[in-house]
């Protein structure tokens, strides 16, 4: 049960402003995993082909300096799902925590706001966070992982449905099962499987098509959390394997002249742009694609894990820096948002924008007015972006604030112009700040701060108001 204090944030968060448009539309924000700002055709991959998502970029907008919440996937989901940034979301980075009780979702709104929600594959936030966690945190349905270390495994033993075991087919080898590779619940049921029958990418996305054909007549809210292209960890040690992209088959990769784990990730990459495409074929099936707002993005930056390269199809394209980093690389994330009849066709937008803003812009497009008791969200509407409305002043991010408490810790801020970076920010003495010009320097090879002491300091100063204990 929701604690006191939550049924409190609930109450206020619901003013009906009126609706803004004839009818609620049906919401649907599909969510890669460590997917690079280079890895998608529309921003630039020349080698592995994304049709589906390059003809959603052609009829819809592509937001190309929008941020991920974080520089890894627990901290990055809060900060979607709540529209708080890191400096005063619940998790922080990969190590133990939990969302609060008082925590509002953006399912909560919406569920109180007469949208049917569901959320099918990964949920991921908190380290280990209970079975029935994102039930309990505003989706009507779910099916798939609520442990992100479950997700490493592509051939799972069991998936989670509405917090209960579902068991596959799957057998996961004894070595994996061991007390020193599997720590209580934090990492149940990840491993490598010696029997692989069902892939749950692919049953995962059969649920979310479920769920548009039970829901057609919405208003719903869709949540495709996908653990792709995410390498199995696991995979990529085991002694065996040696592969932790784990896919059912190559397909056209298969004769290429690459390395295993390569043809994998290149696999995966395919299937994510042939997931979109068919959730875009079910929508139009059921006459309601232009009732429908479709968001696509990844939660961070591309990784180099189970075996994988990032450099070796270039993903993280004009970028500094991948996975874990606070470099453009690590947190600005390929973002496409397709509503046709009300996002202009092939448009773009370089405006400011991050993960906290989609809780209000959905908040928007749901016709309500959302009031947080105590501290406001950090995000704002992306509704005048998508739209292009001129009739009203829009409004824009001063900044957007991260901090990661991991590996010594790290924190960034970056506005139109300029990204602050300080590593090693929670030792003693911390790290020095690094400046760079990202109008003049988009790689972030430069570091300015020498030659910019006043903007080092305002940059400190922003960092240490935007953090709370």
């Amino acid at each position: 049960m929701k604690s006191t204090v939550s049924a409190f944030l609930a109450l206020l968060a619901l003013c009906f402003s009126g609706p803004v448009f004839a009818e609620k539309p049906n919401i649907i924000f599909i969510l890669a995993d460590d997917l690079g700002y280079g890895d998608l055709g529309c921003f630039g991959q020349e080698t592995l082909k994304t049709p589906h998502l390059d003809r959603m970029a052609a009829e819809g907008m592509k937001l190309t300096r929008h941020y991920s919440g974080s520089t890894v996937c627990a901290p990055s989901r809060c900060v979607l799902m709540t529209g708080y940034h890191t400096g005063h979301c619940s998790v922080r980075g990969n190590q133990p925590a939990l969302m609060k009780d008082e925590d509002f979702t953006v399912a909560e709104l919406l569920k109180q706001a007469g949208y049917r929600t569901g959320l099918f594959g990964k949920w991921g936030i908190g380290n280990p966070p209970p079975r029935d966690d994102p039930n309990k945190q505003g989706f009507d349905e779910f099916y798939g992982y609520v442990n992100m270390y479950h997700a490493h495994n592509f051939y799972p033993p069991f998936l989670i449905r509405n917090g209960e075991v579902e068991e596959l087919r799957n057998v996961t080898k004894p070595f994996w099962l061991k007390g020193d590779r599997v720590l209580g619940e934090a990492k149940e049921g990840s491993g490598v499987a010696s029997v692989k029958k069902d892939y749950a990418p692919d049953l995962i996305t059969a649920e979310a098509l479920k769920f548009i054909d039970a829901n057609k007549d919405g208003p719903f809210f869709l949540y495709h959390a996908l653990n792709t292209p995410h390498a199995n960890n696991e995979g990529g040690s085991d002694k065996e394997q040696q592969d932790g992209m784990e896919v059912p088959d190559y397909g056209e990769f298969a004769k290429r002249d690459w390395p295993n784990p390569e043809k994998g990730f290149a696999a995966m990459i395919r299937n994510i742009d042939r997931d979109a495409g068919l959730i875009f074929e079910k929508l139009k099936e059921h006459g309601i694609d232009e009732k429908t707002i479709v968001f696509f993005s990844s939660d961070n930056g591309p990784h180099q894990e189970g075996k994988h390269q990032m450099e070796y199809f270039d993903s993280n394209g004009p970028l500094r820096g991948m996975k874990r980093d606070l470099y453009d690389g690590g947190v600005r994330v390929p973002t496409i948002v397709r509503w046709p009849g009300k996002i202009s066709p092939g448009s773009a937008s370089d405006r400011l924008s991050g993960f906290q803003d989609f809780f209000p812009t959905a908040a928007e497009l749901a016709g309500i007015k959302f009031e947080a008791a105590g501290r406001p969200i950090d995000g704002i509407s992306l509704v005048p972006t998508l739209l292009q409305i001129t009739e009203r002043p829009v409004e824009t991010h001063k900044f957007l604030y991260w901090e990661f408490l991991e590996r010594g810790g790290k924190v960034g801020i970056t506005t139109e112009k300029w990204k602050a970076i300080q590593q090693n920010a929670m030792k003693n003495p911390p790290g020095k700040i690094e400046l760079y010009d990202l109008e003049n320097d988009p790689g972030e090879q430069n570091d300015v701060a020498a030659d910019h002491p006043e903007l080092v300091a305002k940059f400190k100063k922003w960092m240490e108001e935007s953090h709370a204990e």
